[in-house]
């Protein structure tokens, strides 16, 4: 009986012991959990500290270093944001709205890979892609908001470029962005020159920002260059006849009609030049292939000229503007999207009435 009794207690006591031993490795399991969570904790809150920190290197400090990192100031940066929410763009747990748009122009500014941006804001390359995209649709959405509605040159015009050209709705030109397409459309988008490109035709106003192409432009019309037919809606140069403003600068004067619509031809029609100038120095992203879909890289294209807009409009002095000096007018380069246009008699009539008529007054004053 007591044999029994002792090896009761004896089994009882083993018991008691391998229950304190679970309990104190489940306990143990349990503070490392807890010191797990609270290191990521940590981590998560070091991470976002680091993220607010250095967004507000960019847009918080001064407009100086925002331009530089984003080319635009502080206000136009946060009107941007604005009008995006308003669009639909929301914040989506600790990303808020200011650095999606932060990370997208980043982008767009200095063509910098995805991991590049997640590197700098602690955050997944996936993360950025979908947000790239997301901040992306909602600028597009912004189309009917930055871009400028075309109005043409009124009668009284007197800016020497432009008052010659009434009822002209801005300037139209084609350029090429290259970009990177899979092997099989290659031959679609190869350029004479055999980079692997699409042709961008663009519209602009006299102040350089990017308008709607109209379908309908009875009574008005567009100065194009040598490219381009000199037909209804696109009034184009002399063939054949010194036309690019660098062969002007070195004191030669128009010697007949034909040279001198040239000059106030290629004078006004300069602006379209500077305009994309002024684009591709803006958005690194523009100068050379980037890695996103062919359908993706057109509309960043789109995105570009927006935002340009939005700058242009926004900012009084534009800070881009001061690097960028009068371009060399380049090779023409044929656009085929419009090369099925036939000429028109009546508008090479006009033209011509229109270059005699500026060929006399020049010469009577």
């Amino acid at each position: 009986m007591d044999m029994g009794r002792k090896f009761s207690f004896i089994m009882w006591q083993m018991k008691l012991r391998f229950m304190f031993i679970v309990m104190y490795f489940l306990l143990m399991m349990l503070i490392r959990r807890h010191n797990e969570r609270k290191m990521i904790r940590s981590r998560k809150f070091q991470f976002h500290a680091t993220r607010l920190q250095y967004l507000d290197s960019i847009i918080g400090n001064s407009d100086i270093q925002c331009v530089n990192q984003l080319r635009m100031d502080r206000r136009t940066f946060g009107l941007l944001c604005e009008l995006l929410r308003s669009r639909g763009l929301k914040a989506t747990g600790s990303l808020v709205v200011e650095e999606q748009v932060c990370m997208f122009l980043h982008t767009l500014s200095h063509h910098v890979k995805n991991h590049t941006i997640g590197s700098r804001f602690f955050r997944s390359g996936e993360t950025v892609s979908r947000y790239f995209n997301s901040v992306l649709n909602g600028v597009i959405r912004l189309h009917d908001v930055l871009l400028r509605v075309p109005y043409p040159v009124p009668e009284n015009c007197t800016d020497e470029r432009w008052k010659w050209f009434k009822n002209c709705l801005g300037a139209l030109d084609g350029t090429y962005i290259r970009v990177r397409v899979p092997e099989n459309d290659k031959p679609r988008y190869r350029t004479r020159k055999g980079e692997i490109a699409t042709n961008v035709l663009g519209v602009c106003s006299q102040d350089m920002k990017f308008i709607f192409v109209m379908p309908r432009w009875e009574g008005y019309y567009y100065l194009v260059d040598a490219g381009y037919t000199n037909a209804e809606g696109f009034l184009a140069p002399y063939r054949g006849t010194r036309y690019h403003l660098s062969e002007w600068r070195d004191g030669f004067a128009p010697r007949n009609k034909e040279e001198f619509y040239n000059m106030k031809h290629s004078s006004a029609r300069n602006v379209i030049e500077q305009c994309f100038g002024l684009l591709k120095m803006r958005w690194a992203i523009l100068r050379s292939p980037s890695f996103y879909p062919i359908k993706t890289q057109c509309r960043i294209i789109t995105a570009c000229c927006l935002l340009h807009n939005l700058i242009r409009r926004e900012i009084s002095v534009d800070p881009m503007e001061h690097e960028l000096i009068d371009l060399p007018n380049n090779e023409v380069e044929d656009n085929d999207s419009i090369s099925s246009i036939e000429a028109s008699d009546q508008w090479t009539s006009w033209r011509n009435d229109l270059a005699t008529t500026m060929y006399n007054n020049w010469l009577g004053n």
